[in-house]
């Protein structure tokens, strides 16, 4: 076993009780978990209230739509590099002193990211942001598991469940109405006064601990040096990927060749070495193996369909920012009202049936939207957002328990690490996916579309005609100008119905997706410390 992984071992040996005795928790360790859980919460908002503004920021910042598209990569391609790095990095420079840092260098930089002036200035600074708001979610998540006792570790996860789930959800609403009513700037200033709650709580409630610097000698540095390459590298391969046209670019191509290398060499290290970064050992325990399967698939699900709404809405339906985030907005409030029942529930009824019932929710809402019509929009989708709310507060937080029963201290930061990784590749993958789909399923039923509408078809003559006089009765004169006129329209309405279709088959592809994940679930064991009814 590595004994890399515990950022808060001694902390979290402090102040966990023994298995018999009873599971009280002091102010001042719920204050910590709190403060810990409203960074990871503004950590992942900030992900989607800035790709829900992401028109606006390029117009201003004069950045074309292929390069502001690197706004949002760099800040995950650093995101997802320190995810891993966070529990060994909190053991060198103790968990206080890591956290807070990190958390004050966040603020700092969200103002700056206000104030940039070119698109170079806001890659680097959204990229420097990306790592240091990439170490709160790891470190809540691991504060979790250490600092509280194994009978109220589903109410810290049920609050690490709202920047897991309802910060994607809320996030473009958010976003929406910032920028529309104030300017896309307060997207970034929004962020400085719960920072500043939370800069107070983690300066009150964590204890100050020496720094261990020469663990910096002992690390494992190839570990590090492959993985922060290879993961890079992937990320920007997914993110970056659908826009070249995948392997038809020699940069995609370069990319995905340096990070199977990368990662195949790091997989090797980790099993290798006396002290790895992250003990990939634990994904042979049967709870965590299944359970991170589970949550790549959630993450998968969550972050596609946190992008394929907006997309489908902007697209067809021609909504703007706010509109689109007042739809989205019942994907996360129910979550508001939910979340915190789920500790309560999984007393009284076995957590992993409470992970079916949210997984099997979650994926009917999208099978609820796969028969979209052209008149599909706000109302239709209603329900479907309320349900997918319903699934999505059900399943993180009974599925954190179930996954991390029974790991040790020393291992929580390595269980943090790939847990947290795990879901946010998940999205990476599944937005990538998406997006593929989404233009070859397009072009595909464009096709298919074009074959009925020929001049040799009654019904396509007669819609010719009425587009030529309607255009005619609208101020073109020239009958060939509007008879033109009227078979763009026509195209236009073939790529529409095209468009409609794809995006139906997309929601199909998440519905599948979640029931993967289901099927996961399954091979779950009931772990003691969160039977219904049990505690410690």
């Amino acid at each position: 076993m590595s004994t890399h992984q515990s950022p808060s071992a001694a902390h979290g040996a402090a102040r966990s009780k023994s298995p018999t005795a009873p599971a009280a928790v002091s102010a001042k360790t719920w204050i910590a978990v709190i403060g810990a859980t409203l960074g990871a919460f503004m950590a992942v908002l900030n992900i989607q209230i800035v790709n829900a503004s992401l028109a606006d920021i390029q117009g201003a910042i004069g950045a074309g739509i292929d390069d502001g598209g690197w706004i949002s990569t760099s800040y995950l391609v650093a995101e997802i590099v320190v995810i891993p790095l966070s529990g060994w990095l909190a053991q060198v420079f103790s968990i206080r002193l890591y956290l807070l840092t990190n958390a004050i260098l966040f603020l700092i930089l969200s103002a700056a990211c206000a104030l940039a002036q070119d698109l170079p200035q806001m890659i680097v600074l959204r990229a420097v942001q990306g790592f240091t708001g990439g170490v709160l979610i790891p470190m809540a998540f691991t504060l979790i598991i250490t600092l509280l006792p194994r009978a109220k570790q589903p109410v810290g996860l049920a609050l690490f469940a709202l920047s897991a789930t309802f910060a994607p959800a809320i996030g473009p609403t958010i976003g929406g109405y910032l920028t529309e009513n104030f300017g896309w700037q307060y997207i970034f200033y929004v962020n400085l006064v719960p920072g500043a709650i939370m800069v107070g709580m983690l300066w009150y409630a964590l204890e100050p601990k020496p720094m261990k610097l020469s663990l910096l000698r002992q690390g494992d540095w190839p570990g590090i040096i492959t993985m922060a390459i290879g993961l890079s590298a992937l990320q920007t391969v997914l993110e970056e990927g659908n826009k070249d046209d995948w392997f038809g670019s020699p940069f995609i191509v370069k990319l995905s060749v340096i990070a199977a290398l990368a990662l195949s060499a790091f997989l090797i290290i980790e099993f290798s070495v006396e002290k790895p970064l992250l003990n990939l050992r634990l994904l042979l325990r049967r709870n965590f193996g299944f359970g991170i399967l589970a949550n790549f698939l959630l993450g998968v699900a969550l972050y596609g369909s946190v992008f394929i709404l907006p997309q489908y809405l902007a697209r067809v339906q021609g909504y703007n920012a706010e509109q689109i985030g007042m739809v989205l907005a019942w994907t996360g409030l129910p979550q508001l009202v939910l979340i915190p029942l789920v500790p309560r529930l999984m007393q009284r009824i076995d957590a992993r049936i409470v992970i079916g019932i949210g997984f099997v929710l979650f994926a009917g809402s999208n099978f609820m939207n796969i028969f979209m019509t052209s008149n599909y929009a706000a109302d239709q989708l209603f329900w479907p957002n309320v349900v997918r709310a319903i699934g999505q507060a059900l399943v993180m937080a009974p599925l954190s328990a179930v996954a991390t029963a029974g790991i040790e201290p020393e291992n929580a930061g390595s269980a943090s690490g790939l847990f947290n990784m795990m879901r946010n590749l998940g999205g990476a993958v599944g937005i990538a996916l998406l997006q593929t789909v989404l233009t070859k399923r397009e072009q595909y039923h464009s096709n298919v579309l074009m074959q009925s509408v020929s001049l040799f078809e009654q019904a396509t003559r007669t819609r010719l005609d009425q587009l030529t006089q309607y255009f005619v009765a609208h101020g073109v004169p020239d009958r060939a100008d509007a008879s033109r006129r009227a078979f763009v329209a026509i195209g236009h309405i073939v790529q529409k119905q095209a468009f409609i279709q794809a995006f139906s088959d997309t929601f199909y592809l998440l519905g599948v997706a979640l029931i993967v994940a289901l099927v996961a679930a399954l091979f779950l064991k009931k772990p003691g410390h969160v039977a219904a009814g049990e505690a410690h």
